[in-house]
């Protein structure tokens, strides 16, 4: 199974992040590395508009591809259409037949092989045609309110008084891994039916878009190393 790593140039949240260095490494090698170790990953290929981050991907163990187009590198571009076209792309231009791949987003450093690994066979023992991972949420989201411009509250749900006990348990995506089959995604859906949930700590759930998360990754990661 091949792994994408989406990771397109321009970021307005936390410019660079993508190769940023995060405890002396580019911040995207942490997740080539981790893909590399899989042992169901084939091949891994990164799907960028830029070329620092494809030089830097590609010495890092990415292989030698192709650059996405600029209009799938936009603020506005969908991310979907970015996996069809380096599908398409793989397909035509390397004969290869991809019935499944797995994404693996950059600004998730803290993921592991484990967690590939195992998210991938979830997908392959189960008829799911899509595993993503999901880590658990601490707080009823009947919680969540809306703020409006004067500071009052809007009810996002119908307001419920109740102990943080007594809610069901709810997961929210981790954004680390996704395995999805082809033709799911060619239908222009990540869930059916048959999709299945791969559960995350979330210590290794970080999804990294400001500085904050930036720093909180690179605390968690040098409390790793010194254990």
């Amino acid at each position: 199974m091949i792994a994408i790593i989406p990771a397109r140039g321009g970021s307005k949240g936390l410019p660079g992040k993508n190769i940023k260095d995060l405890l002396g490494k580019p911040m995207i090698a942490y997740t080539i590395e981790a893909a590399k170790a899989s042992k169901h990953i084939t091949d891994i290929i990164i799907s960028t508009d830029c070329e620092e981050i494809y030089r830097i991907a590609i010495e890092h163990g990415a292989r030698e591809t192709f650059l996405r187009p600029a209009e799938l590198a936009t603020d506005e571009a969908q991310a979907i259409d970015n996996y069809i076209y380096t599908i398409d792309r793989l397909e035509k231009d390397f004969s290869m037949n991809i019935e499944s791949f797995v994404v693996l987003q950059p600004t998730s450093p803290l993921r592991s092989t484990e967690d590939i690994d195992k998210s991938i066979e979830v997908y392959k023992n189960s008829n799911a045609r899509s595993v993503i991972s999901y880590t658990e949420e601490h707080h009823p989201l009947t919680w969540h309110k809306y703020i409006k411009e004067d500071g009052s509250l809007e009810n996002i749900f119908e307001d419920k008084l109740d102990n943080r006990q007594k809610f069901r348990m709810s997961h929210y995506p981790t954004g680390a891994v996704y395995v999805f089959n082809t033709q799911l995604i060619r239908s222009r859906n990540y869930f059916d039916e048959s999709t299945k949930a791969y559960i995350m700590p979330r210590e290794r759930s970080v999804d990294i878009d400001t500085e904050e998360d930036f720093r909180y990754a690179e605390f968690l990661l040098g409390r790793n190393r010194d254990e």
